[in-house]
């Protein structure tokens, strides 16, 4: 009878040593099917959290592990062409046109927009609320040059700092220039860190919508958030566009191409595309990002469409058919 029960006993635990390690074979050999993708991106999309919430959605359909580079958009830029990326999330349509006819890139699509805004101090000594970017540019200047006012610079060749360049062009500035004045502070650094060091100077700055909001300190003093307040918002000239695109596996051919794709299909789909409407709208009362797809299939609004054709699009088109590689599903 003992040597019964010792026998069912060696029995049992044999089955539970293989059901362990069965089990963890089982699990082992599922998780190393997963592949991983590397997305270099804007800090402005980084800093906000939008991109934790797409990660969590995303990983939870696919068998593919998201990594993000969050960098300003020229870095994010060269880490592709570095092939230390496969795809990119961006917001520079000057860059992604360089990169695309470089050999770099395949497969751009526009994912999102928003507005740049000009924050500042809320007592707003140079008097731009309500002006235009150029207007109240030529009076950050004029404040500035009294020692009235400062202004903080993202200066690290993100599509933020290229954005910042182009106004101070329209306003009739050469940003290299007043670089060199004692009111003008380059931070080099994120959006987010900008945003900090212009909080602590009472200084004025260009800030996408989305990440100002994410650090707006909502009239409760809060360590890492800003009291700036929004002084100009309006006008065709503060657009901001994001766009996604591959690396193009033909320069570097261990790039994850296939599942750069999925990826993209995923956000310009009904439900990434509500991922990105819908965030921040519980938390800050209204979306940081507005979804483009279907405004741009459907012309609902064709002043909109309009600007972020002109901005843009590239030759007309999101992206030129000679470097859709094959994917028409995309611009269907």
């Amino acid at each position: 009878m003992k040597r019964n029960k010792v026998i069912w006993t060696s029995i049992v635990i044999v089955a539970i040593v293989i059901s362990i390690f069965g089990t963890a074979y089982y699990v082992g050999a599922f998780a190393s099917k997963r592949s991983k993708l590397v997305i270099s991106t804007t800090t402005s999309l980084f800093d906000t959290g939008l991109l934790d919430e797409i990660e969590d959605r995303f990983e939870a359909k696919y068998p593919i592990d998201l990594y993000f580079i969050s960098v300003g958009t020229g870095l994010a830029i060269e880490h592709a062409k570095r092939g230390d990326a496969d795809m990119m999330l961006v917001h520079d349509p000057s860059m992604e046109s360089t990169f695309l006819s470089d050999g770099y890139g395949l497969c751009r699509k526009i994912i999102a927009y928003n507005f740049f805004v000009i924050v500042g101090p809320e007592d707003d000594p140079a008097e731009i609320e309500g002006l235009s970017p150029s207007e109240a540019l030529i009076n950050i200047v004029e404040a500035g040059r009294k020692e009235e006012a400062k202004w903080v610079s993202r200066g690290d060749s993100s599509g933020t700092h290229s954005k910042e360049k182009s106004l101070w062009t329209m306003a009739g500035f050469d940003s290299n220039e007043l670089k060199n004045e004692g009111w003008y502070i380059e931070a080099g650094a994120g959006m987010g860190t900008t945003l900090g060091i212009a909080n602590t100077y009472s200084a004025y700055t260009l800030a996408d919508l989305g990440t100002y909001l994410a650090y707006y300190d909502y009239g409760v003093p809060t360590p890492g958030k800003v009291s700036l307040v929004v002084l100009v918002d309006q006008g065709q000239e503060l657009l901001n566009v994001y766009s996604t695109m591959a690396v193009n596996p033909s320069i570097h051919e261990e790039l994850n191409f296939e599942g750069a794709i999925t990826f993209i299909k995923f956000l310009i789909s009904e439900e990434g595309q509500n991922l990105i409407g819908e965030y921040g709208q519980g938390d800050y009362g209204q979306s940081l990002f507005f979804p483009a797809v279907e405004l741009l299939k459907e012309n609902t609004d064709s002043t909109l469409v309009g600007w972020i054709e002109d901005y843009a699009y590239i030759d007309g088109e999101e992206c030129p058919p000679e470097y859709q590689d094959g994917h028409p599903e995309l611009y269907i």
